[in-house]
């Protein structure tokens, strides 16, 4: 194993120049709402291609990794998350550049993003071929679980009310509905419009949730920070990224659970970051003391979604390297190189070019590492970014989320969703409604669906099927179990107190 392992360092070092550029592209491409790191890769796949197959993975897995670390740049300055799997860092990321605190929440966001994706990059290494087992266990059943666990935060971040954010909860999933129907293609909700078959699109409503209403609601003041903090933020050294980094380590524990929730999700095919940062945003209000701060700037929200969609990044390439099945847009592109260079992706490569498979992993370790160096001493700078004027933000943040809604899919028509959710969103948050509740019902509700008609297909619409697989009913109880048990917990707290 040692002797593997510095085969795959002097190779990968080979050509180490390929990592820091990767990492540096993908922070740029993760912070431009948007833009992702697949468009990216497919541009520059010509330019890959060209390149010999060890250095070409190892800078398509940094420029991954330094995307999902990218996006939450944008999240915690001005609630604009820059991926889908940041979307769930905007929850307490930008209440913290509220309160003048957006060095340290950035600072948290970077730690928490190294240290998960190296946590659980150095354990896809040291069991990459056994790991590949995982992926069989989970079918249909179990992915509909647990997209459920994420589903089940619409009842825990409630806005002001919970009736109010059960109502936008439930208005989110019939949103999710619109489109095809996932077994005879039926469309429903369309109005005719072409564009709609598919279902809303994700981007423009994710951005018009957050960035657009919120835009309109910068213009009502004139800095993003709260004046009674603006000044003590603009004296602010490094002490932000200091307390930044203190807390991420007093927290080292949330950081590892919630990495270890994305490096599940990610050895799932098809089941994605934005799944694992929710799901992760979930357990760790479950776990946490202090539930009612979420939302309102607690730092272990923005642990929780960070960690996990980093530590998704390595268990993504589980079932690309191991099977051959690409389990997102970033790894399909891979599996086309890896394909073009003959490489036998699957089974097969750990008998033929074991190497390879290794040296992909630690690239990806290597590029962790370089993101807390590039990382890490930018919080104080980009932090400086929430001070501007938002006379001059306001209109600069609409114009560029519109652009990043229109290249997602190249329609027109999606720049004016954006501004459909971004009037939508502006409504909810001035009457007290949860635009976080709208956004989990639209985007998980619709992937809970297909898994949901999925097993029913293979039970002949028995529901028994739901419980017919160990694994599901050990993810059944775990479902439960964090529904009643804070519930529980607050009972007899409580208790306690009244005696």
């Amino acid at each position: 194993m040692w002797e593997m392992t510095l085969n795959s360092l002097s190779q990968v070092m080979s050509s180490w120049w390929l990592i820091p550029l990767g990492v540096a592209l993908g922070i740029f491409v993760g912070a431009v709402p948007g833009f992702s790191s697949t468009n990216v890769l497919i541009i520059l796949l010509p330019f890959t291609l060209g390149m010999e197959t060890g250095p070409a993975m190892a800078f398509m897995s940094s420029l991954y990794s330094g995307s999902h670390m990218g996006g939450s740049i944008p999240a915690v300055l001005f609630n604009v998350p820059g991926t889908g799997a940041a979307a769930a860092t905007c929850f307490d990321g930008y209440p913290m550049t509220q309160q003048g605190r957006g060095q340290e929440a950035l600072a948290i966001a970077f730690v928490a993003s190294a240290i998960g994706g190296l946590f659980t990059t150095v354990i896809t290494y040291g069991a990459l071929p056994y790991l590949s087992k995982m992926v069989y266990y989970f079918g249909s059943i179990e992915n509909f679980i647990i997209i459920l666990f994420g589903v089940a935060l619409i009842g825990q971040i409630t806005g002001e009310s919970a009736l109010k954010g059960l109502m936008a909860g439930m208005f989110g999933l019939l949103l999710g509905a619109i489109g095809y129907d996932h077994v005879y293609s039926v469309p429903r909700a369309t109005f005719d419009i072409v564009y709609l078959f598919d279902g809303v699109p994700r981007i423009p409503a994710i951005v018009g949730l957050f960035a657009i209403s919120e835009a309109m609601r910068m213009i009502e003041k004139d800095t993003i920070i709260d004046a009674s903090q603006l000044s003590t933020s603009l004296k602010e050294g490094w002490q932000g990224t200091l307390r930044g980094i203190r807390v991420s380590f007093q927290k080292i524990g949330a950081i590892i659970r919630s990495s270890l929730i994305g490096f599940v999700v990610g050895i799932i095919p098809g089941a994605g970051a934005t799944i694992g940062s929710f799901v992760s945003y979930q357990q760790a209000m479950v776990f946490s003391k202090d539930k009612d701060q979420f939302g309102k700037g607690a730092p272990e929200g923005v642990i929780a979604s960070e960690a996990a969609n980093n530590g998704l990044t390595s268990g993504t390439l589980i079932p690309l390297l191991t099977l051959g099945i690409p389990g997102g847009g970033t790894a399909a592109v891979m599996l086309i190189v890896l394909q073009t260079h003959g490489v036998p992706v699957g089974p097969r490569l750990f008998q033929v070019m074991p190497h390879l498979a290794y040296e992909v992993v630690m690239a990806m370790l290597l590029a962790y590492i370089v993101m807390v160096i590039i990382g890490v001493p930018l919080a104080k700078s980009l932090a400086r970014m929430s001070f501007f004027p938002t006379k001059a933000l306001a209109p600069t943040i609409i114009s560029f989320t519109l652009i990043g809604s229109f290249v997602a899919r190249g329609y027109l028509f999606d720049m004016w969703v954006a501004l459909f959710f971004g009037v939508l969103g502006y409504i909810l948050k001035r009457t007290g409604y949860s635009p976080h509740a709208i956004l989990i019902g639209v985007i998980l509700g619709p992937m809970a669906e297909q898994y949901f008609l999925r097993s029913m297909l293979l039970g002949n619409g028995n529901l028994s099927i739901l419980f017919s697989r160990p694994l599901g009913n050990f993810l059944w109880v775990l479902l439960v179990m964090s529904m009643v048990l804070p519930t529980l917990t607050n009972f007899l707290r409580s208790r306690r107190a009244s005696r």
